[in-house]
């Protein structure tokens, strides 16, 4: 039987945003499922679920590790940004066969508030009680943070797709030194599973500088890659496709290491 991939995509985003990778790695023979985060299967042009604010990764993760022990098979678990935080927090679990980590968000422990961060969420960041309602970046953050690898002509209809974010998950992120319940905290000793972490040199919003430390918390058994000519939009950015057949070389070459 083919291995399968749970994709798990990040914040503002859905299933959609998939498209690229899962195509491909469908051609080369995966099974590949695309999860749409809690509240995330929103129309973006209406008001967001009023619950989404107050939703935690743990209620991400709690709802993912449902799905994985479904699977009957432990999967490969591919997450991007805050997808690659939850897919952490589920490799701590024993749910992943290998992990992929694109451009993750950092977990507990790792400062992740650069400037560049902070301009990437300001008009969520100062809008009081933010940590308690959804959030959604402005059209100029989104191309600062993400888009601007994008061409110009493309960035506005990526844009449109996106919708609301927790802004509960978002502080656990940012703030975790003020969250008592550790939500984005992990276990590295508890990750004994392969994992490859990708890092984009010209990342904003997860600023390799960054990056390399989450690789440097799984040393025992992490793989680190920074392409130099990209930055966090690494699923669709052009020459996507360098980062897609990376990524399907290790996963060959590691799948056949543990068989």
């Amino acid at each position: 039987m083919s291995e399968r991939i749970v994709m798990i995509h990040g914040m503002w985003g859905s299933g959609w945003y998939w498209e690229n990778f899962k195509g491909f790695f469908e051609s080369k023979g995966y099974q590949c499922v695309v999860p749409t985060l809690r509240f995330h299967d929103m129309d973006p042009n209406a008001a967001p679920d009023p619950r989404l604010g107050t939703t935690s990764l743990l209620d991400y993760a709690e709802d993912l590790e449902k799905l994985v022990r479904g699977l009957q098979v432990i999967p490969i678990l591919m997450g991007h940004s805050m997808g690659g935080l939850l897919a952490q927090i589920l490799g701590s679990r024993g749910l992943a066969k290998a992990l992929v980590l694109l451009t993750p968000a950092a977990p507990h422990g790792i400062i992740a508030l650069k400037p560049s961060v902070i301009k990437s969420f300001w008009s969520g960041l100062t809008k009081w009680g933010f940590w308690r309602k959804p959030i959604r970046q402005t059209f100029d953050e989104a191309v600062y943070s993400m888009l601007h690898l994008m061409p110009p002509e493309s960035r506005r209809s990526i844009y449109d797709k996106f919708g609301y974010e927790s802004g509960r998950a978002a502080s656990e992120i940012g703030f975790w030194l003020f969250d008592s319940k550790g939500a984005a905290r992990v276990d590295e000793s508890k990750v004994t599973c392969p994992v490859l972490i990708i890092a984009g040199k010209e990342d904003r919003i997860t600023p390799a500088s960054m990056v390399r430390k989450v690789a440097e918390k799984y040393k025992k058994v992490s793989t680190y890659k920074e392409f130099s000519d990209h930055a966090h939009w690494v699923i669709g950015e052009p020459s996507w496709q360098q980062i897609a057949e990376y990524v399907e070389v290790w996963l060959g070459q590691t799948l056949r290491k543990s068989a």
